[in-house]
């Protein structure tokens, strides 16, 4: 990681900008849940990770509670990440199937993960204002990171958080909007349903989905 990078992870992990997330945050940390009662929990905003030179961007929402809250790195340690990081390892993303902590020995390849919001917010809804707030994490790191050529937008709000970044887009945004949808394109964004347990556990989102669209972004990546 450049010093640029770490310098700004440091700026992220120390931010307590919104009131409501920073008393969540702790609040869960301190509280826990049973089955990680033994778990130190990180309580703190959560930086992106990955391949610097990535050519592949991943967006996501905002950490989970139990699952990037206390494991210190975003998608680590929940269901979710189960499921992206399988898909990531399958199409040459990632150098292993799975992601418990953050020094577990995984590393992405081409591939930078990161979200819209940096702390788990109250029922996994982070109000307007925190949202944008947050938005200048994202900026930034997008100025110390290679520049990504295609962004895969993990569900609808990180498909909004992207057009609302204009580091993201080649112009202004066409009126009517483009609309979120699995596989929907509009430039540099793709999207795709997040990998949250309702989707995939009811089949809205399949392996095998999740695998055709990491499969297009390395066909526009390239």
């Amino acid at each position: 990681m450049s010093a640029e990078l770490a310098a700004l992870e440091a700026e992220i992990t120390a931010c307590r900008a919104c009131p409501r997330l920073v008393e969540w945050r702790e609040r869960v940390a301190r509280e826990k849940r049973a089955s990680f009662r033994d778990w130190d929990y990180w309580g703190r905003p959560i930086p992106g990770f990955g391949d610097p030179a990535a050519r592949v961007l991943i967006l996501g929402l905002a950490p989970a509670a139990h699952g990037a809250n206390r494991t210190g790195r975003v998608f680590t340690g929940d269901r979710s990440g189960d499921f992206l990081f399988a898909a990531l390892h399958r199409n040459g993303f990632a150098n292993q199937p799975t992601s418990e902590h953050r020094d577990d020995g995984l590393e992405l390849r081409d591939c930078w993960i990161t979200a819209a919001v940096r702390c788990a917010p109250p029922a996994n809804k982070p109000l307007p204002e925190e949202r944008e707030r947050c938005s200048a994490w994202l900026e930034r790191e997008l100025e110390l990171i290679a520049w990504p050529r295609v962004v895969v937008c993990l569900g609808a709000f990180a498909w909004e958080a992207a057009l609302r970044t204009p580091a993201l887009l080649d112009g202004p945004v066409p009126k009517p909007r483009p609309k979120f949808g699995h596989g929907a394109e509009y430039g540099r964004l793709l999207g795709c349903f997040h990998p949250s347990q309702q989707n995939t556990f009811t089949g809205v989102l399949t392996p095998e989905m999740m695998d055709a669209v990491l499969l297009r972004a390395r066909e526009l990546a390239s």
